[in-house]
């Protein structure tokens, strides 16, 4: 049997029960007569608070609380939610407001969360939640990306949240100085909400001092961590789990306010207390996504080589530091700065402001989507204002493969790569020499065809740390605990297949256990495209540990040395003795001679470096000029992927990135008033892509394994997002240049672009 997987397209075993109705989410598993919970929420974006009576609240029918923060705080809680800062270029720290579980003192975004409402039935929250009466003094909404304006915290009177840099400043000023060539764009990155199928949800229960919270996550050590401080417990008198979860893309991978306030809520209430948000809820109060705008800047030299690269990015924070908000808006987004380019000067600058709006995580790519689209942009108008080929001026700056590792001036070192190959390959899986046929094709209607490429390349991210346990059940099952959370990934199946790849127990006899904090001890949960490259990292550590103590066993059985006992991936075998036993054998013989110890092996493992998925999206939109209406065509990717577990799964990982990114460059904006009401709050104005948006997508693994794991495996779970946002952005960019548009930001929706070709019109009118 081979090691490290098959590479076989396994359909998911979870699907089954997931089309049939079978799931179990958080909403499905609430304890029967829990009470229901409904979220008073800030009206406007920005005021002080002068009262908040919610006696008459108290008072109605199946109330059984009203929590406010002065309620939290005379119970002896924490208020203040953690929220991550970095340091400033000048070496002092970023600002750090506190962000209470329940508005104090002010209103810093519309959804705020006021006051927690506990009742017997949801309505009798909902219509107790309009007896409550909040009094303020409106305050102007700080609502543009830039340092200054009204002051959304009193101790940042700049709004200025950090201004981090990274690279050589100097170096990079004199190498443009000295350029023969410089390009720059000013390039928007618009803010989206990730709207995942599941919103987000939980339920809180006590059994005496310990608490257990159950919601729909990504992870439930981070959770677990937050409540134990909210609360000030003990880690072992907190436990929460997490059931099936419906979507995350980062943004359930974060402590929230309401997970706190149900646990409190249940311990006044002596009963359990369950909340599910609304989409409406979910649009106003849920981490949102980017939302930042960069000018980005290359120096060529006489061949048109980068001598340097240079960018300055804005980004929007929200009212409050998000968990890794700051973090990811900057060091993240350095991690891909120079993508596949090699340039040897380089300074990002990154400030976050502060706005009255929803806290940001970069979510759906955390950090790369951005980062990639800004440098992707910037080369695609190189091209064009050096009136170059894009494809071959990015072949004249590509890594080349005989430089790998690669140590790029940002500190990242890249493993492997081969992106002209990968390159070559897209542009035959592109059919970019039809390319011209087509054009002319549409043109001949009346319509415009355009074309974009975008190269990608990502950092896997995350706790490069995890752990697993495998146990022998006394029914001849088998269990894997592991650290990572499923979303819709197909954990269930990937981890089941890669343990019976290495072990040779049928992948039926196996299930996984995940979403457990009593059941595995300490994991990373999911995020960063990490899970699959560390989580069969660790199991092959079990399954190393596993095999050495079974063999230790077997010396008596075999009656044979252990030094020449093998296993060779389905049987313990050795010169000499007629015992050739299965894994499940071993097991069944260490449990008649009551060997406990040899049936649960558990080990925690760390890559030592990480990997860098990479690969080329190659484009093609249609533009009605009569109508603005952008279609994508079609849709070509090409990725390096290292050794693939199971390629249907990756592909499919590939399609809901592509997706994502495509919905983004051509329906997805939040949009805000001057006064900072969310006009995207339900799917009447927020446009998500539907079936007739998407393309067929053509994917085509062209692996170069990775050597930062033993596997040779590079995380595919972002990539699609990743490459997505610059390939259509650049196509309809292409289509619109020749009628004289030279700046075309997204989202390209059809009033935008009728207007970008009919500006002229508009104007004379």
């Amino acid at each position: 049997m081979e090691k490290f997987g098959k590479s076989q397209s396994i359909k998911r075993v979870e699907d089954v029960r997931f089309l049939t109705g079978h799931g179990r989410y958080v909403d499905d598993i609430a304890p029967e007569g829990a009470l229901r919970a409904f979220v008073f929420r800030a009206p406007v974006a920005h005021a002080t608070i002068t009262g908040l009576d919610v006696s008459d609240a108290r008072d109605a029918e199946g109330v059984r609380a009203v929590l406010t923060v002065d309620d939290l705080e005379a119970a002896g809680m924490n208020i203040n939610m953690f929220g991550a800062t970095i340091k400033n270029r000048d070496g002092s720290q970023g600002a750090a407001p506190k962000r209470p579980l329940l508005a104090k003192g002010k209103l810093r975004f519309v959804g705020e969360p006021v006051a927690f409402i506990v009742a017997e039935t949801l309505d009798q929250a909902r219509d107790a939640a309009e007896l409550i009466m909040l009094d303020y003094d409106d305050l102007p909404a700080k609502m543009d990306i830039a340092a200054g304006g009204p002051a959304v915290h009193d101790d940042v009177p700049d709004n200025r949240g950090f201004d981090w840099g990274i690279g050589d400043e100097a170096a990079t000023e004199a190498a443009f100085a000295k350029a023969a060539r410089t390009v720059s764009l000013e390039v928007g990155d618009n803010r989206i909400i990730v709207n995942s199928l599941e919103p987000r949800g939980c339920f809180a229960e006590w059994d005496g001092d310990r608490l257990h919270v159950s919601l729909g996550g990504q992870g439930v050590w981070g959770q677990k961590d937050a409540l134990a401080k909210a609360f000030g417990l003990e880690p072992d008198l907190v436990r929460v789990t997490t059931p099936d979860v419906g979507g995350g893309f980062g943004m359930k991978g974060f402590p929230y306010p309401e997970y706190a306030l149900a646990a409190e809520a249940a311990r006044v209430t002596g009963r359990p207390v369950r909340w599910m948000s609304e989409r409406t809820e979910a649009m106003l109060s849920d981490n949102a996504g980017r939302d930042l705008i960069s000018t980005a800047e290359f120096a060529f030299d006489e061949t048109n080589r980068i001598t340097a690269y240079r960018v300055h990015s804005r980004c929007n924070l929200g009212a409050y530091n998000s968990h890794f908000g700051q973090f990811i808006q900057s060091q993240l987004f350095s991690r891909v700065l120079m993508g596949v380019y090699d340039v040897q000067n380089t300074w990002l600058r990154v400030e976050g402001i502060y706005t009255n709006t929803t806290y940001v995580d970069a979510y759906r790519g955390a950090g790369r989507p951005e980062a990639i689209y800004v440098l992707e942009r910037l080369m695609d108008r190189a091209a064009r204002e050096l009136g170059v080929d894009p494809i071959e001026l990015r072949r004249r700056n590509f890594i080349n493969a005989d430089q790998f590792p690669y140590e790029t001036t940002v500190g990242e070192t890249y493993d492997v790569g081969d992106f002209d190959r990968l390159l070559t390959r897209a542009i035959s899986e592109a059919d970019l020499e039809g390319f011209a046929a087509r054009k002319k094709a549409d043109k001949d209607q009346g319509l415009m065809r355009g074309v974009g490429l975008c190269y990608y390349i990502e950092s896997i991210l995350g706790d490069p740390s995890e752990g697993a346990k495998v146990a022998f059940n006394e029914d001849g099952t088998v269990t894997i605990y592991v650290g990572t959370q499923s979303t819709g990934q197909g954990h269930e199946t990937v981890y089941a297949y890669f343990l019976a790849d290495q072990t040779g127990i049928p992948a039926d006899l196996i299930s996984v256990v995940q979403g457990d904090s009593d059941l595995i001890a300490e994991g990373g949960g999911t995020g960063g495209s990490r899970s699959v490259t560390v989580q069969n990292n660790v199991t092959l550590a079990t399954v190393a540990e596993m095999t050495e103590k079974f063999i230790a066993f077997l010396a008596d059985e075999m009656g044979v040395p252990a030094s020449e006992i093998t296993f060779d991936d389905e049987r313990f075998r050795a010169e000499g003795s007629n015992l050739t036993p299965t894994m499940l054998e071993v097991a069944e013989m260490a449990r008649a001679q009551g060997r406990d110890d040899l049936l649960v092996h558990e080990a925690r493992a760390t890559l030592e470096a990480r990997s860098f998925p990479n690969g080329c999206h190659v484009s093609e939109v249609v533009v009605d000029p009569d109508t603005g209406v952008v279609t994508v065509d079609r849709y070509t990717v090409v990725d390096d992927f290292g050794n693939l577990i199971n390629p249907m799964l990756a592909e499919g990982q590939v399609h809901g990135g592509v997706a994502q990114g495509i919905g983004q460059a051509l329906t997805e904006h939040v949009v805000f008033d001057e006064d900072g009401q969310l006009l995207t709050a339900s799917f009447m104005d927020y446009a998500l892509p539907r079936a007739d948006d998407m393309p067929n997508i053509s994917f085509t693994s062209e692996p170069v394994p990775s050597t930062a794991n033993i596997m040779g495996m590079k995380g595919c779970g972002e990539a699609g997002t990743v490459g997505a946002l610059a390939a259509v952005a650049n196509a309809v960019q292409d289509a619109l240049w020749e009628r004289g548009v030279r700046q075309a930001d997204m989202p390209f929706t059809p009033h935008k672009v009728w207007e970008l070709l009919h500006g002229e019109v508009l104007a004379a009118e």
